[in-house]
């Protein structure tokens, strides 16, 4: 079986991990691994704040109480992504707008924003599908003069560009994700990004608990104490261990999976020259990262057949999101502005291939001949 998904090891990771144990005897939060992560973001993604968290979805969530979201305001996105995006403001107690995806990207429509905001509108989410930049500028312009806060849910854009800007470090802030399924991990971790250094303190006391510790750790203060509202973000430093080992060597990273996705996408460019597929559509002035590759089949019957089809052949093929307002939850929290005329009909086709970094060239071609093989497109 070829799975769909196989985390990265490159082969240094353990004997970082085995220094944080034996050597630092530091484990927790903050550590010297997490100092170097933090360090390595900010200096190659020229942002002059990454601050390593437990999770993407523990990223989003800071960034919605430091953008001051409160109970009743409006947060803009797709319905097309994954829970967290919605969950995080949903927290704070947020109604979520949704509004329709461009069908080329299946990133957010900036053209549909705009005709979405109300009094009530605080902050514009836009989610990088596939580490394929949201139309930056636009939306940019459009929070500039709306006065609203911009925030990244750049999950799947880590070292993924927009016009020479890296994803993430455009918007007010910016969220990773170094889940097991991203193209760099330390199995569950994330990183919130921002250039404003007013947000420091405050990031760093609700990171914390709610306390003014790292102030404490820096010998900035004699002792600690409660400040603020707050909770736990901070992940362990075998984590930052691991994912240190991977960002030393994401070019070679970035090399095989880009090879993966070329090696996709020229050899089933007769399938979409055929009408039988379409592939991912990369615009102008946007370098992606090769997170994903996926195919769009003519509708939900067909990729449906094909799903089952690649299984039966020992290939696990998926498709991805179910959008967020077709849900219970994100009907409740949550109403799409305008009409659905790409969302849920992209979504249905949307199937996406095996890549990971140990995937083989065997394998790889052995995917492509599963799908010149079917028959029922």
């Amino acid at each position: 079986m070829i799975e769909f998904n196989k985390p990265p090891f490159i082969g240094t990771e353990l004997e970082y991990i085995r220094q944080a144990a034996e050597e630092n005897n530091k484990l927790c939060g903050d550590g010297p691994f997490t100092k170097k992560c933090s360090a390595w973001m900010q200096d190659n993604f020229n942002v002059k704040h990454a601050i390593l968290t437990t999770s993407c979805t523990h990223a989003l969530e800071m960034a919605a109480y430091l953008s001051e979201i409160q109970p009743g305001d409006e947060v803009i996105m797709p319905s097309y992504t994954f829970v967290s995006t919605a969950d995080a403001f949903v927290l704070r107690g947020a109604k979520i707008v949704y509004v329709d995806i461009r069908p080329d990207t299946m990133n957010i429509d900036e053209t549909k924003i705009e005709d979405a905001i109300t009094e009530k509108t605080k902050a514009i989410v836009p989610v990088h599908y596939a580490g394929v930049a949201c139309e930056m500028d636009t939306i940019m312009d459009i929070a500039k003069r709306h006065n609203l806060k911009v925030v990244e849910d750049a999950a799947q854009g880590v070292s993924a560009y927009y016009k020479g800007k890296a994803l993430g470090t455009i918007g007010d802030f910016g969220c990773y994700s170094f889940h097991e399924t991203k193209n760099y991990t330390m199995g569950e971790g994330g990183a919130l990004l921002f250039q404003d250094e007013n947000y420091l303190e405050k990031a760093e006391i609700l990171r914390e608990k709610g306390t003014n510790r790292s102030k404490f750790f820096r010998g900035q203060i004699d002792k600690y104490t409660w400040i603020d509202y707050g909770s736990s973000y901070l992940p362990s430093d075998m984590n930052a261990a691991y994912l240190l080992a991977e960002l030393e060597e994401h070019e070679k990273i970035d090399r095989k999976r880009m090879a993966i996705y070329n090696y996709y996408h020229e050899q089933l460019r007769p399938l979409a020259e055929a009408g039988k597929i379409e592939q991912p559509v990369v615009p102008e002035g946007c370098v992606h990262n090769a997170h994903m590759y996926f195919i769009k089949a003519r509708n939900l019957e067909v990729r449906t057949k094909l799903i089952k089809y690649m299984k039966e052949r020992g290939v696990m093929c998926v498709f991805h999101y179910v959008p967020l307002h077709t849900s219970p939850a994100g009907q409740k929290f949550g109403v799409f502005h305008g009409e659905d005329k790409y969302t849920t009909k992209e979504s249905e086709r949307l199937m996406r291939l095996p890549m990971f970094y140990d995937l083989s060239e065997q394998d790889m071609a052995y995917v492509v001949e599963c799908l010149m093989d079917f028959k029922e497109w």
